[in-house]
């Protein structure tokens, strides 16, 4: 889920800045950069990735743009990132953890081999369903196997057969927070090594420098504590190598080196 900063600026008494406020909002819907310019943010995506955004894409990025729950769909700049990313070390087998509309799981499936394959994993079918259609019509849906309900009882049948361990390419995690840990423990087992496991929102708006008092939404302030403890077991983690980017909301980039 990437968080938002285009919440409706609040009245300035100073009509200058009021515009200067509006002017600096980003213009993609449902998405928080960490960039303190956003000319610059919206400098990257007119430049470096709407040009190169696959038309499927930017119909399904379009259509999530008008759900009521956009703020949760990954952002245009790191669908580019992770289909890169996953061309880059030749994923086959992959996972993803948290599906909403499918823009993130749209850019796997784009960039896997035609007998690739990705384990789709949501509590909510009704919103996949919203970008299925778009999938289907990109020739790619037979790529993905979704399964509807909490990832850790399937994670712990795969985990409780070792046949499946180390079988996993690639695996994608942008679901819920609290349980970043829990998903961990079990995804070290099923990713090989020299996998790669990105999880998404590593950064949470900013809040993980905040101060404990700072004012924050309830949201962000609930997850704050799984986020920092997450960032603060991967940073001492010996089984992985890793690096966190500011792409979106924070995205930090495990490598399974054994």
């Amino acid at each position: 889920m990437a968080t938002t900063t285009t919440e409706t600026t609040k009245t300035s008494t100073n009509g200058g800045e009021d515009k200067q406020s509006q002017n600096l909002r980003h213009q993609e819907v449902g998405h928080k950069s960490l960039l303190q310019s956003d000319d610059l943010y919206q400098y990257i995506l007119e430049t470096s990735v709407y040009p190169r955004e696959p038309e499927s894409m930017k119909e399904l990025r379009e259509v999530t743009a008008k759900h009521p729950w956009n703020i949760m769909t990954t952002s245009a700049d790191e669908g580019q990132f992770l289909n890169m990313l996953i061309k880059l070390v030749n994923a086959k087998n992959t996972m993803e953890i948290g599906v909403y509309t499918g823009y993130s799981l749209l850019a796997t499936a784009l960039a896997l081999p035609e007998d690739g394959k990705i384990l789709a994993m949501d509590v909510n079918r009704e919103n996949y369903e919203l970008g299925l259609p778009i999938i289907e019509k990109a020739g790619v849906a037979h790529k993905i196997d979704f399964r509807e309900g909490p990832a850790l009882p399937v994670l712990d049948q795969l985990v409780a057969d070792e046949k499946n361990h180390g079988t996993y390419d690639f695996i994608f995690v942008d679901a819920d927070k609290d349980n970043y840990i829990n998903y961990h423990k079990r995804l070290i087992d099923l990713v090989k090594v020299g996998g790669v496991i990105g999880y998404d929102n590593t950064l949470w708006n900013g809040s993980v420098v905040a101060a404990p008092d700072a004012p924050m939404r309830k949201y962000v302030r609930y997850y704050r504590d799984f986020v920092l403890e997450l960032n603060k077991a991967l940073a001492a983690d010996p089984r992985i190598e890793i690096c966190m980017l500011p792409v979106g909301d924070g995205i930090t980039i495990c490598r399974r080196i054994n």
